[in-house]
């Protein structure tokens, strides 16, 4: 049996890392393989949610609490866990935890493996000094995840040898996203929406990567022409108040409506009626997957991975970033044209079932812990469409 720590650093209720994590962790053959999921812990973080999403899944949680981000206390903790569970593999998934992993190993001699889920801050330390650093530190390990080609490139760019990474899309359950007239009516209703409205929706964190204040110029656009559209997105960050404030000098008042964090994505997205992501830059976007396996209509930016999960004029279609003319023309080109929508919502469903499962991505995930236990270099391959590609 291989035994794996999955490290993970992060605040308030994560994002789409956590759903890879926590749902890989849950589906590992258990035969084969030990997972623990070990979270570092701000005990100043009042929101965090993870260690309940972990309860609800059975997965063997831990957590290691620490009183500030340069905690040294930590350390002791971390040798002491993976000495204690006998862990084979030390799995990081960020800056501070790849970080972490490569120094275990020298400490305790377990194997360090990385996932680079993209590098999505916009503080001047993280793009100057941690994201930077982190890319030097990838560049070492014996084997790397990269979520999205683009996130390969980068790590190469910065010396990583291509014949250790491993491109893994992120992957979807898709018995557990499936669409429902019930489930929309009841969701429309507790949302104030009427049946002949058209609610458009987007999901991510209110941060400057995901680019909200766009899409709230392209809604503005969409309803000279189209009047009965509405917008609602949900997730919360820090720039909810500047969103909010723009949205009401764009005069859309009750038409845009900013829901939160929400864990009720399934019924959400019965009540959408199109999908927008208006992201400048993504890893791996996990809402954009949970939208192809809804069978939701989706406008979405050219960012990061997008184009690798759902591909221009066959999924979904791709606009390129920082483009509010191209995002409202393309808003309009679905709404005005249902039946190539519905092509695509149903490739969409058909990609998610055959190419994008949890399942497939998962059996390749404990695929890479077998050949980081015994030592042997990745086999370099031009790709497929099984959301597995080999640098």
């Amino acid at each position: 049996m291989i035994s794996v720590l999955e490290l993970r650093s992060v605040r308030g209720t994560g994002g789409g890392p956590e759903k890879t994590i926590l749902l890989g962790a849950a589906r590992h053959d258990r035969r084969l393989y030990r997972v623990t999921v070990c979270y570092i812990r701000d005990i100043r973080d009042t929101v965090f949610g993870i260690d309940e999403r972990a309860r609800q899944l059975g997965v063997d949680y831990v957590e290691v609490r620490e009183r500030h981000s340069f905690d040294r206390r930590i350390w002791r903790e971390l040798v002491r866990l993976v000495r204690e569970r006998h862990i084979d593999i030390v799995h990081g998934h960020d800056y501070k935890t790849n970080l972490i992993a490569w120094l275990l190993r020298q400490s305790t001699g377990a194997r360090p493996l990385g996932t680079a889920h993209g590098w999505t801050g916009q503080s001047a330390r993280e793009r100057w000094v941690y994201y930077p650093a982190e890319r030097a530190v990838l560049a070492r390990f014996p084997r790397v995840i990269a979520v999205s080609s683009d996130v390969r490139d980068r790590l190469v760019r910065a010396g990583a040898d291509p014949a250790r990474i491993t491109v893994l899309l992120n992957g979807i359950d898709p018995a557990a996203f499936r669409r429902d007239d019930g489930r929309r009516r009841a969701m429309r209703a507790a949302l104030g929406i009427g049946n002949d409205v058209i609610l458009i929706g987007s999901v991510g964190r209110l941060e400057r990567q995901k680019r909200f204040d766009l899409l709230l110029e392209a809604l503005a656009g969409v309803r000279r022409t189209h009047a009965r559209v509405e917008l609602a997105i949900v997730g919360d960050g820090s720039l909810r108040g500047p969103l909010e404030t723009l949205a009401n000098t764009l005069g859309l008042g009750p038409a845009c409506r900013f829901l939160g964090h929400r864990l009720d994505i399934v019924d959400l997205h019965c009540a959408f009626d199109v999908f927008v992501q208006s992201s400048e830059y993504e890893g791996t976007p996990n809402s954009v997957l949970e939208a192809m396996a809804m069978e939701t209509p989706i406008v979405a930016t050219d960012a990061g991975g997008t184009r690798e999960l759902a591909r221009h004029d066959r999924e979904a279609v791709i606009v390129p970033i920082q483009d509010v003319a191209a995002l409202t023309a393309a808003i309009e080109r679905v709404l005005n044209d249902p039946s190539a929508a519905n092509a695509r919502v149903a490739a969409a469903r058909e990609r998610v079932e055959n190419d994008l499962s949890f399942e497939g991505r998962t059996r390749t995930l404990e695929r890479i812990y077998d050949e980081l236990m015994a030592g042997q270099p990745q086999t370099a391959s031009a790709g497929d469409e099984t959301g597995i590609r080999h640098a």
